[in-house]
Formats: structure tokens, sequence, C-alpha cells
């Protein structure tokens, strides 16, 4: 039977146009000069695949892109960088997912999203034979998804863990509301849950990341790490309960950070490390992320991840 990658990355995949910093938003009619732009992957279970093979973890994407030139142009792009597409669907009738990434001086991003084939993205297409088969399973952007069904993801997830994988789990909050209710029956079946602060408060009506973790670990999940963009994270576990701070580095664009981030928790779970070590590796690959422009380019490898961590602490306190 031919090996299945250990890790196996659902959700969304997106053809991302990304500036580099520009002095400020253009005013009606006028033009603004930017460094450079780029065509280039985006959408988190691209950008952590993308991430985990440069860590040298063997990785397979699952998601949606369109029957057009961008559909190609993001498959190839993924495969050039060492992701296994076999799973990538072609979808007829839709164009692929794009996402405008304004990058302002000072500020924090501004995005223009479309759909565009992630809207027909379902549990079905996750195949079975490989969930059963993978480490790691791994969904990004649900929520963000409108076909991706809770109760059929939630049958995915239980034959993920029945079969020895662990289950991870990122979300993107549109506007729209009703969050809870597509989460309350999943989390239960989710080894680790990763949102970021505005998105669990959102979904909690809770502020404080620490009440926000403890909120999701008492509707099943069973670690939840609460990421806070420079203020770091807070991971509360069923062995430990933490805070930690981040690396600080020259800061560019934050675009895929979060799923940089994501992907440095995978590898700490496919190597058996500690809670705090996970968070080690995750915050060095998130800050690795957001010293160039785009989702993936500044991401370490494992080498310089390895040698990072080498040169570097990371404050990390009993909560």
């Amino acid at each position: 039977m031919p090996a299945v990658p250990a890790v196996l990355c659902a959700g969304i995949v997106v053809a991302d146009h990304v500036c580099a910093p520009i002095s400020h938003v253009p005013a009606p009619g006028e033009l603004v000069m930017a460094e450079s732009m780029l065509l280039t992957i985006g959408g988190c279970a691209a950008n952590a695949a993308v991430d985990l093979v440069k860590m040298g973890v063997e990785t397979s994407i699952v998601g949606r892109v369109g029957i057009d030139i961008l559909g190609g142009a993001v498959a190839d792009m993924l495969r050039d960088r060492g992701v296994d597409v076999s799973c990538l669907h072609r979808t007829p009738g839709l164009d692929t997912s794009q996402t405008l990434i304004v990058n302002v001086a000072g500020q924090d991003r501004r995005f223009v999203h479309t759909f565009g084939a992630n809207a027909d993205f379902r549990a079905a297409d996750i195949p079975m034979e490989r969930v059963e088969r993978c480490q790691v399973l791994y969904v990004g952007g649900y929520l963000l998804m409108p076909s991706l069904d809770q109760a059929e993801l939630f049958h995915v997830f239980r034959a993920a863990r029945r079969a020895g994988a662990r289950t991870v789990l990122d979300v993107v909050t549109p506007p729209g509301g009703g969050y809870l209710s597509r989460l309350e029956r999943l989390l239960p079946e989710v080894d680790v849950f990763l949102p970021n602060a505005q998105e669990a408060e959102l979904i909690t009506s809770e502020s404080d990341p620490v009440r926000q973790a403890e909120a999701f670990r008492r509707l099943g999940a069973d670690t939840v790490v609460i990421t806070m963009g420079g203020e770091g994270c807070v991971l509360l576990s069923p062995r430990a309960r933490l805070r930690a701070g981040v690396f600080s580095v020259p800061f560019v664009d934050g675009t895929g950070g979060g799923d940089a981030f994501d992907a440095g928790y995978i590898y700490g779970l496919l190597h058996d490390l500690e809670p705090a070590e996970c968070l080690r590796v995750a915050s060095a690959l998130g800050a690795s992320c957001v010293r160039a422009v785009g989702t993936t380019p500044g991401v370490f490898t494992r080498a310089e991840c390895e040698q990072f961590l080498r040169e570097h602490t990371l404050r990390i306190d009993p909560i």
C-alpha cells in the first residue's frame, strides 16, 4: 500500500494578491505605489501545508480551486513547494478563491475576499482512506466554508481519532454570527483548537483569552491555544495552563502568521513534544512568517527553525 503523507491539511485554498507595505490607503482616484506585489499561495490549509513541508513533514492538501488560470497557478505553486496535490479538486463553474491583501505601513492588514470554489468544499472531499492513515488531520478555515457541514465533519474527525490520528482545527469567522452552533458538536472530537483572540471573542462573547480557552475546553476541546498576535498566546490542556510571549523579529507583513503558528504546533505534535515545546516551535514559525511579504516566503525551514531556537528564548509562564 502506498505511503500516505504524515499530515492531511484540509480546507481553504486561496490565490493571494499581496502588496508590500504602502504609505497610506489611496484616496478615491489616487494611485499609490508599492515596492512589490505578489501573486502567491494563500488560505489556511495551503499555507500550513507549505510551512509543514518546509519543516520536513510530508503533507497532502485537500481543497477546491476553480478550472481557471489561478487554479492551475495555485496547484503548480503547491506542487513546486513539495505539497502532495493529488487530493486538490478542480471545481467547474466556480472561480478559484482570491484575497486582495493591502499592507499599510504601521497598520494591520486589510482584506478583500471572494469565496470562489471554497464555497463548495465539503467533508466528503476529504478521502477517508487518507484520514485513517495520516498522523494528523488539520482543518483550516472552518466556519468560512458554507458547505462544510458540522455533522459530516464530526464523523471525519471521529474516524481520524479512532484510527490513531490527532485532529487540529482552526477557524475563520465571517460576518453573520451563529458560530457556536457550528462548533458545539465538533469540539469534543478536536485534539487541538487554535482560534485567535478576536475569533474566540466573536464565538464566546468573552474578551479574556483564558476565559475563552476555558469555554472551549468546557465544550469538549482537549487542548486550546488562543493566539494574540504580538501579545503571544495562552494554552489550556489537561496537563498545562501556559501563557507565552513572542519572539522579537522585524515585522514586514503579518499575513499567514497564524497558519505558520499552526504548522509549528503540528510539528510539535508529530514529535511528541510537551505543550511548552510545541508553543516554542509554533511561535518561532509564526515569527519567521512576518519577516517577508506573503504567507510562506519568510517561514523557516527545519534547519533554520532549530538554529533560531538554539539562539533565542521564549518566555512561557504558568497561568
